[in-house]
Parts: structure tokens; C-alpha cells; sequence
């Protein structure tokens, strides 16, 4: 099952690719949850969030990985009680002076859990990050 949103900002595209490198915009993308960065290690940069999902607490861990174009690209680490795999990417397309922003979650579900069950979660989560992405990128540039 895949998820996506895109948006557009008036920012140069090296502008936004900046914006989403900084750890508060990281922590930023899980606003529901208490989220910290637990690991730096090259163009990885490992989270930990606290959240509640389907009437459950839980922990979860995210490798998220900055690649030389400036895209990003995000796994969970997935503990085997919902999810057998969870991945996302950031893309950003140039378009005019500004930038295209997708972001996309795509999962696969454990044997015992329908895709259904969990489709408008991690649609709510994709919009949550969405919107706080886009809340930061049109906030006016620093400096």
C-alpha cells in the first residue's frame, strides 16, 4: 500500500533540501509524538518517536538517509507487530522558482493486518508530516 502527498513552495529548490537537512525540521515531520534523534552517521540521521496507533503505545525507530541529489529516503525499523516493511521518501522537483515537494509512504502489512485497517493512519501520518514540512517551508527565510 503506498500514500503520497505533494505541494508547492516558492522556494529554490537548494533552499528547501537545506530546510529538511536541520534536526528541528526532522523532529518536526512526527508532530503528534516525542520524537529524538538518537544516532548521526554519515548522511544518516536515526530518530526514535514515541506514539499511539491503533489503540497501542509504541516506540519506533527511522533511519533517515540524505541522498547527494537532496532527496531523503526513510525505513522503520519495524518490530514485526504491525508492519513488515515501512519506507518513505522526500522528493523535490524543481518547478519554475520554485519546488515540488512529494512525500510518499509505502508499507507492507504482517499476514494478520489488513491493509485497510491501517491505510488511514499512515494516510493522516503522510498528511501530518506534509503539512509540517510545508508550515516550515513557507515561514520566511532566516537570516
Amino acid at each position: 500500500m503506498r500514500v503520497e502527498q505533494r505541494f508547492e513552495v516558492e522556494r529554490p529548490r537548494e533552499e528547501v533540501v537545506a530546510i529538511l537537512r536541520r534536526d528541528e525540521m526532522l523532529l518536526g515531520l512526527f508532530p503528534d509524538a516525542k520524537t529524538e534523534i538518537v544516532k548521526r552517521e554519515g548522511e544518516r540521521k536515526t530518530l526514535c518517536t514515541h506514539y499511539r496507533a491503533l489503540g497501542r503505545e509504541g516506540t519506533a525507530t527511522f533511519h533517515f538517509d540524505f541522498a547527494p541529489d537532496g532527496d531523503v529516503r526513510f525505513e522503520k525499523i519495524c518490530d514485526g507487530k504491525i508492519f513488515r516493511e515501512l519506507r518513505g521518501e522526500v522528493r523535490f522537483e524543481k518547478r519554475g522558482g520554485g519546488t515540488r515537494v512529494r512525500i510518499a509512504l509505502e508499507g507492507r502489512t504482517k499476514s494478520f493486518v489488513p491493509d485497510f485497517t491501517i491505510r488511514i493512519p499512515l494516510q493522516e501520518q503522510v498528511e501530518k508530516m506534509s503539512d509540517a514540512l510545508r508550515r516550515c517551508l513557507a515561514a520566511p527565510a532566516e537570516g
